[in-house]
């Protein structure tokens, strides 16, 4: 078959699937380095749903430091995002040392577990917003499309954030990611608590590669780290998809 008839298959599937090659003008790095060519089109995909397990109390508030760091990346001084969840986790002021002024964030905390989806879905639908982190122990395939179709419509680019998740669902999500903390090293080993430092494993994109690396949060940048990365934890209770 002609490679140009192939290209085109590809690039028709891609956009299928709800990745669209970005505008020249969003084609900039975020600044994950080798991250950002594991995925389609060589860069972070936005307009798409990302999902982010966390197994532990530990875990969950790594991922939250990463997805913190992301957003500083994304939000420029106008624009806002929305951080939904029963309960936060979340302390506004720590967002300044990722960029964030804690009023560009809105943060919802819906009181029962139905409303929740719902008002995530909601606001991804909202075009005003750069993206939308919501915090779930549930999410089901169907609940999941419904997510992707409502952010292909606005553009807005989603998080999920599986706290201690049920099981693993087979989703919609366009890539799953596994975040898990690091040693911090303090600069010139003084004592005291050093920057952030996570174990990064991208462990499914669509039409891209998986791995793992190692990332520290240092002045604003993303540094990657040259070391061996941890093997990750065996879920002998969770059903995988």
């Amino acid at each position: 078959m002609d490679k140009g008839v192939l290209h085109t298959l590809q690039q028709e599937i891609l956009s299928l699937q709800g990745y669209k090659p970005p505008p020249v003008q969003a084609q900039s790095s975020i600044g994950l380095g080798i991250i950002e060519s594991a995925f389609p089109y060589k860069v972070f995909p936005f307009r798409v749903v990302h999902e982010l397990s966390s197994y532990s109390e530990a875990e969950a508030v790594a991922t939250n430091g990463f997805i913190a760091a992301v957003l500083g990346k994304m939000l420029s001084h106008s624009k806002k995002c929305m951080w939904i969840a029963q309960e936060q986790m979340v302390y506004p002021p720590a967002l300044k040392s990722f960029g964030i002024e804690p009023e560009q964030v809105i943060f919802v905390e819906a009181r029962k577990s139905k409303d929740l989806l719902w008002i995530i879905e909601e606001s991804l639908k909202c075009e005003t917003l750069v993206a939308v982190v919501g915090a779930t122990d549930h999410l089901s395939f169907t609940e999941s499309r419904r997510l992707q179709l409502a952010v292909e419509q606005s553009h807005v680019t989603g998080f999920i954030h599986r706290v201690s998740p049920r099981q693993q669902e087979t989703v919609a999500c366009a890539a799953r990611w596994h975040i898990q903390s690091l040693p911090s090293i303090t600069e010139d080993s003084l004592p005291g608590v050093g920057f952030p430092q996570w174990n990064v494993a991208l462990l499914k994109v669509r039409n891209g590669q998986t791995g793992q690396w190692q990332l520290q949060w240092k002045s604003g940048q993303f540094s990657h780290l040259e070391k061996q990365a941890p093997a990750l934890p065996a879920y002998r209770q969770l059903q995988t998809g």
